[in-house]
């Protein structure tokens, strides 16, 4: 029960952000581009336009909401909604996944970072919870703190995350501006999707950290969660 108490501004800022960013990309979906290019156009012209249309890709992908730079294959990957689609929300998904690409090839040096946690990132996501709760049950500080630590790599992870989607996203906006792609009056609508899917990176970031002084207090406690 405290710990919910403690959590729950960042849990409902999280249901907020998800019940956000699907209403907005749904609504922005059905509102298409006056210049008519699709989000698989606007990927091909932005990459050209930086140079990169030689060294990455675009490929469409099975799902919604799933699109992604994968930096190890120097692919963006676009999903059914985007690809093809010539709406605002798929415009500006698009354009998002491309400037995480840009930074890849510009070597943006918090982007780079995120890369080089993601090993890191992934043992401590699996570990820390487990050895936190058999610290807690066991009143063993030296697993408690332990299972801390695992979970500061989770919440570095996070922290780390948000200025790089918010700076694809930054781009994003610039490339589309700069191209003439789309109208300027659709500029704001672009930024009102992208804004959305902010959130949820928001949540999360403010979700780990909770999580994290949480366990810290626990652990400040001697062990003993009253």
């Amino acid at each position: 029960m405290g710990y919910l108490i403690f959590i729950l501004p960042a849990l409902l800022l999280s249901f907020y952000a998800q019940f956000k960013v699907k209403s907005t990309f749904n609504q922005y979906s059905q509102v298409r581009s006056s210049r008519g290019y699709t989000g698989a156009d606007i990927a091909r012209a932005i990459l050209q336009r930086n140079g990169m249309s030689n060294s990455v890709g675009i490929q469409p992908i099975a799902g919604s909401l799933s699109d992604n730079y994968d930096p190890r294959t120097h692919t963006v990957n676009l999903s059914e909604t985007v690809y093809g689609s010539n709406s605002i929300a798929a415009i500006g998904v698009a354009a998002h996944e491309v400037g995480h690409a840009i930074q890849h090839n510009q070597k943006y040096g918090p982007l780079e970072l995120r890369h080089s946690l993601v090993p890191v990132t992934n043992l401590a996501s699996s570990a820390s919870f487990p050895i936190i709760l058999i610290g807690m049950l066991m009143n063993s500080l030296d697993l408690l703190l332990l299972g801390i630590i695992l979970f500061t790599a989770v919440v570095i992870f996070q922290l780390v995350t948000l200025p790089v989607e918010l700076n694809a996203s930054r781009r994003a906006v610039l490339q589309l501006a700069d191209t003439g792609m789309i109208s300027n009056d659709e500029i704001p609508m672009v930024k009102k999707v992208l804004g959305a899917a902010a959130l949820t990176y928001l949540a999360a970031t403010l979700s780990a950290v909770s999580s994290l002084l949480y366990y810290v207090m626990i652990f400040m406690g001697g062990g003993d969660d009253n």
